[in-house]
């Protein structure tokens, strides 16, 4: 699994357990955070293509913001694979 994949799986979790935890519907919660439908779908999903922009507007409903994480030596060195 690449780690891009393994980081928005990630994100996705934590997105669904919050909006859980706050107990709103999926569309309640893009109403809420001002965004479409589709794009807490794509996030819950964990498609990779997303906008950091709508991704950081999402969090910030929870007072989160994407940051530098750092990657795993093993992940760095198959990127690095010519």
């Amino acid at each position: 699994m690449y780690e891009n994949a393994y980081k928005m799986s990630e994100l996705s979790a934590f997105l669904k357990s919050k909006r859980k935890q706050f107990g709103l519907t999926q569309e309640e919660f893009a109403e809420k955070a001002g965004v479409a439908l589709t794009v807490i779908r794509k996030m819950e999903q964990g498609k990779e293509n997303m906008s950091y922009s709508k991704v950081n507007h999402v969090l910030s409903m929870f007072g989160y913001v994407l940051g530098p994480v750092k990657m795993s030596d093993e992940a760095r060195r198959r990127l690095l694979q010519p």
